[in-house]
């Protein structure tokens, strides 16, 4: 379990861990809303890379991005999905040699909320670092599983064909680049074969400079960076983590529908499912989501997401993405080298069926649909990724699993 929670060491670090995007230049940001009452505006630094800022600066920043970065509005309607209350847990386990409650483990990750829900009712909810029920916060890499989730709405609305059409049908720039020949399907599961480098301490890795690029003409800053990735090993032969390529399902997304993917996660999830209060998506220097990160949101909105995602994906009376999408994407399409443990379309996959949304700092989606459960919490870690934290918070979904187990 705590291998697979540090697989996504570098991993989850990717979409938003070098947020340092010039975004500061972006175009068609939104009038920015009312601060979060509980942050001063003079403490939030004014640059976008989150992974120098101390950690008095992101536990500011974290719930008030909109404060300091262009974004997008993810409007919610008038109709709110309920969260009724559930019998309450009381979680209790033995991890690292030692005892553990709620508030200890609370106290421990950093946490500024952590909700669970099994079968739709809340059994637990709690929050931290003074934030509460009506803030925002930001999702880093969580952004991933909800950009995935826009393909399969596309794949519904007939907007994208077929999983197995090439990118080139969608993004027809790449054609020539590293990405001929490879398909929609690869892009989802990172086995695109292109090669790509996630050395976050490198300043010349392609991680690095990718978030630095501006758009060429027309045409958007990922598809003018990523055109110019060669191709390192068959298509569909390797599973190798590439943050650039959440982005470029994104503008995929945006290419098929015609919709910024805000308007089309507003369309097809936030309002029908009755998502509780708008969200806001931070853009990149060409005026467009970055797909693979910082998408801001309360806590009970990650919580309804999970459970949209416990409900096969129907909102409304509406099915959302084709049925049984999530069977596929939840489950291991790509091994990752990790027994026990795999990638599916943007979601860390476990044999035992369970699937997680992960971002760096701590936030994260957990899904285990055969005991209808949703774990959501966010927060701010010491450091982007901490093996130690990540083995812990896997403690804490398996103690969270036995009281379940036990109460009913």
């Amino acid at each position: 379990m705590a291998k697979w929670m540090h697989a996504a060491r570098t991993a989850t670090l990717l979409g938003a861990a070098m947020l340092a995007l010039s975004l500061t230049g972006a175009s068609q940001a939104q009038s920015t809303p009312a601060p979060d009452a509980t942050v001063s505006t003079a403490d939030l630094p004014r640059d976008g890379n989150a992974l120098f800022w101390t950690t008095p600066q992101r536990d500011a920043a974290f719930r008030a991005m909109e404060q300091i970065l262009p974004f997008h509005t993810v409007r919610a309607g008038r109709n709110f999905h309920i969260l009724p209350d559930g019998a309450r847990i009381d979680p209790h386990w033995n991890a690292d040699g030692r005892d553990w409650d709620l508030a200890s483990y609370m106290a421990d990750q950093r946490l500024a909320g952590i909700i669970v829900l099994h079968h739709g009712r809340v059994v637990l909810e709690q929050y931290g670092l003074g934030f509460g029920r009506e803030g925002r916060w930001t999702s880093f890499s969580v952004a991933k599983s909800f950009t995935s989730t826009l393909v399969g709405a596309a794949l519904r609305d007939g907007a994208i064909s077929s999983l197995d059409d090439p990118v080139t049908r969608y993004i027809p720039e790449l054609a020539g680049s590293g990405y001929d020949g490879v398909s929609v399907r690869q892009l989802l599961t990172m086995t695109s074969g292109v090669r790509w480098n996630e050395d976050y301490t490198s300043p010349t890795s392609d991680v690095a400079r990718f978030f630095f690029q501006q758009p060429e003409g027309n045409l958007d800053p990922v598809t003018a960076y990523m055109r110019h990735l060669p191709r390192e090993v068959a298509p569909g032969t390797r599973w190798h983590y590439n943050t650039g390529e959440t982005n470029l399902i994104g503008v995929l997304v945006e290419r098929a529908t015609g919709k910024t993917l805000a308007e089309y996660l507003s369309a097809k999830v936030w309002i029908p499912y009755g998502m509780g209060g708008d969200a806001y998506w931070t853009l990149n220097s060409g005026g467009h989501e970055v797909s693979g990160c910082c998408l801001s949101m309360t806590l009970r909105d990650y919580a309804r997401f999970g459970q949209f995602v416990l409900d096969d994906g129907v909102a409304g009376g509406y099915r959302v993405v084709p049925e049984g999408w999530f069977d596929a994407a939840g489950h291991k399409q790509a091994d990752i080298g990790r027994p026990g443990f795999g990638y599916g379309y943007q979601w860390w996959t476990m044999d035992d069926g369970a699937f997680a949304a992960q971002g760096i700092f701590g936030q994260g989606i957990f899904i285990d649909r055969a005991r209808g459960l949703v774990i959501a919490g966010v927060g701010n870690y010491e450091h982007a990724t901490d093996p130690v934290m990540a083995r812990r918070r896997q403690a804490f979904y398996m103690a969270v699993r036995a009281a379940i187990d036990a109460a009913n």
